[in-house]
């Protein structure tokens, strides 16, 4: 129902009039009283008078703003004069008769805006961005928003989408896809074992070393890539195929060589608080078992210190000391350490009253570890071994690394860089992502830095065509805050990529509302369940989605939102974009 200017008129004059009237029958006169009554339609000023009632109460009826619930306050009086009283009688009840028809003009207005006229989907998602423009919580933020389509990049709508801003993970889609289209989504990583000396195949002696080389493979002994229903480790198997092949006895060391890659495993902005967790964990030519472990704890009461129960795996000469105390319901422990470090500290808290309750930290060694593990197995295969375990990395520190010529004894083919991606964007995979950036390094320059990676990646995307000013990347997973991209490079990237051939295995790999990955239990009922495959970034005051759309027409779109430093909390800041991210999918 419609509430025009003039029957408010109507209603404000026809209550003034009833006013004087019941003034003249008590014998009184109406003195110039300086009151408003205030009420959600609009503000009436009583001491306000016009010859032309018709535009007094014009002028007069000014909405105002409640900042209670919608039309939850019916009205209330605002005294401007000390000598007026609200308890006098004659006010009390000119102002409840105010209040009443105050009630009947909201509750009109409530009307007016339950069946407001419809707006299409894309003056929605306009009016949510205006809307998000003058939100509270983004008064101190910086935020981008970029919709195109895909196949043509035509603009849809924008809001800052040229501000640079720190996208958090979803800076994985410019690794996964340029790693993608580089290496080729059928690119293997493969892990030799090798000897260097005399191999006595009469005898079964290796009369040298044996050496793991690593490829700069991140699968080996993965959780995401281990057959459930296989209990047997890759150190084992490769300790088998070691005596079916005749070994019987090394008389060197067993060396992890990991040199494909640097040394330095995490990146130089990367801080502190994050390196000892197992998010943290950076690329290693021989990373093993995810280069994590677990420490399992045993708390008590709350304020109680909670008990270390194991770690797992055994990491020979490693020590944790435990600050944890047992408070609150989440996982509030966090785990400090540098990588090669034999000595970590966990500090924080987890839930009272909980058995091995697990926290996860980064492996310092991973290599190491990884020739330990298997030293231990051919012991177990009845192989001798003279020497220890150890890597290249120890034995130059020590000057004690020769170079000679070696064989290959078997080779381990890592899974498809297909199925790698696909765990990398389903999951948020850092260290995975660190990985392909390095590979690519290794690929173009044959050693596998983060500097040249990041190098090649700039190299790559502009001879695709992308303008990359107010680009500056860190990494390749987005955990350095340091780096910046904006939304439109992001929905650019989209574009490009509709067009490569790595197109489908990194279409396949991005999350699906409401059904996989980290949009699993995200949009379901909702306009972007199965719709929507995009690419969520977190970390403290940044939140970020980014990825593809599918349109009510089947046209397919691009979209990236980027929000930092806003003022409420990560989940509420979550909340707001994924109302932005619902209204994409039911553009048509």
């Amino acid at each position: 129902m419609s509430f025009s200017s003039h029957n408010k008129d109507q209603l404000l004059n026809k209550k003034i009039k009833q006013r004087r009237r019941a003034f003249r029958k008590s014998g009184s006169q109406p003195e110039r009283k300086h009151f408003l009554i205030r009420f959600p339609g609009g503000t009436f000023d009583e001491s306000r008078r016009c010859s032309r009632p018709g535009q007094t109460a014009r002028r007069l009826f000014e909405p105002v703003s409640c900042a209670r619930s919608e039309f939850a306050c019916a009205g209330e009086i605002v005294s401007k004069n000390s000598r007026f009283s609200a308890s006098d009688e004659r006010c009390f009840i000119f102002a409840i008769m105010m209040i009443l028809q105050s009630f009947l003009i909201a509750t009109q207005l409530n009307a007016q805006q339950k069946s407001p006229a419809r707006l299409s989907p894309l003056e929605k998602l306009k009016s949510a961005i205006a809307f998000l423009q003058n939100d509270t919580d983004m008064a101190h933020a910086s935020w981008g928003i970029s919709v195109v389509q895909a196949k043509t990049g035509d603009i849809i709508t924008e809001y800052n989408s040229n501000l640079s801003l720190a996208p958090a993970s979803t800076q994985k889609v410019i690794t996964t896809a340029a790693g993608l289209s580089i290496l080729g989504p059928d690119y293997t990583y493969r892990t030799s074992l090798e000897y260097d000396g005399i191999l006595d195949s009469t005898n079964g002696i290796i009369k040298g070393n044996l050496i793991i080389k690593g490829s700069g493979d991140p699968t080996i002994e993965s959780f995401f890539f281990k057959d459930k229903n296989d209990t047997s480790s890759v150190v084992k198997k490769w300790a088998g195929i070691l005596k079916t092949k005749g070994i019987k006895s090394i008389e060197g060391a067993i060396i992890a060589d990991a040199s494909v890659f640097e040394d330095e495993t995490t990146e130089s902005n990367w801080v502190w608080g994050d390196m000892g967790n197992y998010y943290g964990a950076g690329a290693s030519g021989l990373t093993y078992m995810d280069d994590m472990y677990s420490i399992w704890f045993n708390s008590g009461k709350n304020g109680d210190t909670a008990g270390i129960a194991k770690i797992t795996p055994f990491i020979p000469g490693f020590r944790i000391t435990n600050y944890v105390t047992a408070a609150g319901t989440e996982d509030e422990a966090y785990i400090y350490g540098a990588p090669y470090s034999d000595a970590h500290y966990v500090n924080g808290t987890i839930p009272a009253h909980k058995t091995n309750f697990e926290v996860k930290g980064s492996l310092p060694d991973p290599p190491y570890l990884l020739a330990f593990n298997l030293k231990q197995e051919l012991a177990q295969e009845g192989i001798s071994i003279q020497g220890e375990a150890t890597t290249v990395r120890q034995l130059k520190l020590n000057k004690a690394y020769k170079q000679s010529p070696r064989k290959i004894l078997y080779t381990h083919t890592s899974p498809s860089l297909e199925k790698i991606v696909y765990w990398t964007n389903m999951t948020s995979n850092n260290l995975f992502a660190e990985h392909i950036l390095k590979t690519i390094a290794l690929k173009k320059q044959h050693f596998g830095t983060a500097t040249s990676g990041l190098a090649e990646l700039m190299k790559f995307w502009k001879s695709k065509g992308l303008d990359t000013k107010g680009m500056s990347l860190m990494d390749g997973c987005g955990m350095a805050r340091a780096n910046t991209v904006t939304p439109k490079q992001l929905t650019d990237i989209f574009c490009i990529l509709t067009k490569d051939k790595a197109y489908t295995a990194f279409y396949n790999s991005l999350p699906v509302a409401g059904k996989t990955g980290t949009l699993k239990n995200s949009f379901k009922g909702t306009s972007a369940e199965n719709r929507i495959h995009a690419k969520t970034g977190s970390f403290n005051r940044v939140r970020s989605f980014a990825g593809y759309g599918t349109t009510k027409n089947g046209e397919q779109i691009a979209f990236s939102l980027i929000a930092n430093n806003f003022d409420c909390s990560n989940n509420e800041m979550r909340t707001k974009l994924e109302r932005i991210v619902v209204l994409i999918a039911e553009l048509d």
